[in-house]
């Protein structure tokens, strides 16, 4: 569909500069006036213009002729909009507490102050490699709502190299999966 009528360039420019600074109800309806006044193909010349999808001035047109539904004071009718990754992907905690079971670490004193060594890359690239495609993001959502607080290890003075320091680490180690194979059978 071509248009008889279409802006110049620097019109095009303005019209997204400004639909860009209005809100999402806002752009609805100012896409959708713009579509109207140019008539059939309007749409879809308008969409193109200010980087919307057709659907929303389609919206805006509906919400323009036959009047709007949302509360005062409202953008959007109560819950709407998309959901957050955390509140919709199944089994995302059970993951994440596993990914970490092994590099969490806390307070002595408080119970509730605890960390991960591992970056919001790592863990990122740890749900990667479960099959699901999580990004940085929104593993700091995770770390923010299960509790996590940001910590890195700090050291003033290097250590002198210890010859039974790897031999420390294995029996730590060691000790650790004893303690866990007896904790499954008690």
């Amino acid at each position: 569909m071509t248009l008889r009528i279409k802006y110049p360039e620097e019109i095009e420019t303005r019209m997204k500069a400004f639909y860009d600074s209005l809100n999402e109800k806002d752009r609805r309806r100012y896409a959708a006036i713009e579509a109207i006044k140019l008539g059939h193909g309007g749409q879809i010349y308008i969409s193109s213009v200010l980087g919307c999808h057709f659907q929303t001035v389609m919206a805006g047109i509906n919400e323009i002729t036959n009047g709007t539904e949302t509360p005062e004071g409202r953008i959007r009718k109560p819950g709407r909009g998309k959901k957050k990754i955390i509140d919709t992907v199944k089994n995302i905690d059970e993951i994440f507490f596993n990914i970490l079971k092994n590099h969490t670490a806390g307070s002595p004193t408080d119970k509730e102050i605890k960390w991960t060594n591992l970056s919001l890359k790592d863990i990122s690239k740890a749900f990667e490699s479960k099959g699901m495609n999580i990004t940085p993001y929104v593993v700091k959502q995770l770390l923010k709502k299960h509790g996590f607080v940001k910590r890195k290890m700090q050291k003033a003075v290097t250590m002198k190299d210890s010859k039974d320091r790897n031999e420390q680490f294995e029996r730590i180690h060691e000790l650790r999966i004893g303690f866990a194979v007896k904790s499954v059978y008690f």
